[in-house]
């Protein structure tokens, strides 16, 4: 058994990529090949059902063998770290019982998910990810925001990152464009800039922000904000406010999920700080 993230096992952080499903069937085929087929398929059923958390029973021949194991092997595919770590223990399990047996080993499979980009390496006994998601920091507290809205904050960063880990990347920046949606509303407020913000939905609240803006960089810094919510919430870029267009949307993969999360979370932090400075400047 491999050793990796312990919380893997009960919250998938992705599915395997697609690819790999194949090419470690392929191995199985050939590897079943060196013995009693039905026994080999067996054993790598017994896994793949392991790894799906369902329950085992034995094929009535061969042909059924065959066709559950591709079964178990797609249910445990929305788990990438414990396909990986089934597919790995399985084929290790009957080196230990077949010294003559040919089998894939770490360099082998490894090639496999570099090849098909699966986001881990084995290195025995660990599984390592290599593209491991670390979350742009949101300031915990900030003196100007009530406690709700960091009840707020804390609530909707926490379902982003539970989503990411999950695989669902649009449900992710869905949660972190509503919060910075709802963030930019405290500008909405008497002590700010004299109470001259009075725009109700994002991009008002932010063009305004944009006319009191102190410097270029500041212009641009909220032009980008603009920008990125409105290829987020439109049905042809991110979809993830108004649908996404059955005929020109495009699917958004979970890397560019994580990367628009920080990217929101990084003018999440540049929001918070501006009614700082801006709450600050006016009391």
């Amino acid at each position: 058994m491999l050793m990796f993230d312990h919380q893997w096992r009960f919250d998938s952080p992705g599915p395997i990529a697609p690819g790999v499903i194949g090419e470690f069937l392929d191995l199985i085929n050939r590897i079943s090949g060196q013995g009693p087929r039905k026994s080999i398929l067996e054993h790598f059923k017994s896994a793949f059902s392991g790894a799906a958390g369902l329950p085992y029973h034995s094929s009535s021949d061969v042909s059924w063998a065959a066709s559950d194991l591709e079964r178990s092997m797609d249910e445990a595919a929305a788990n990438a770290p414990l396909f990986i770590d089934a597919f790995y223990t399985a084929c290790e399990q009957l080196r230990q019982r077949n010294h003559d047996m040919a089998l894939p080993d770490a360099a082998r499979i490894n090639r496999i998910l570099t090849e098909h980009n699966a986001g881990y390496q084995l290195d025995p006994p660990n599984l390592v990810a290599t593209r491991t998601h670390i979350p742009i920091s949101v300031p915990e507290q900030a003196p100007s925001l009530d406690a709700q809205a960091h009840e707020l904050i804390e609530a909707a960063l926490d379902a982003s990152e539970r989503a990411l880990a999950e695989g669902k990347g649009r449900q992710a920046v869905q949660d972190v464009l509503w919060l910075l949606e709802t963030v930019s509303t405290a500008f909405r407020s008497a002590e700010i800039l004299d109470g001259s913000i009075q725009g109700r939905y994002f991009n008002k609240i932010i063009a305004e922000l944009k006319s009191h803006g102190r410097s270029n960089h500041q212009d641009h810094i909220l032009q980008w904000m603009m920008t990125l919510h409105g290829y987020l919430s439109s049905p042809t870029g991110g979809g993830v406010r108004h649908g996404v267009d059955l005929r020109d949307g495009i699917a958004l993969q979970i890397n560019e999920a994580r990367l628009y999360c920080n990217l929101a979370r990084s003018y999440l932090t540049f929001l918070i700080g501006e009614h700082e400075r801006l709450s600050g400047r006016s009391s």
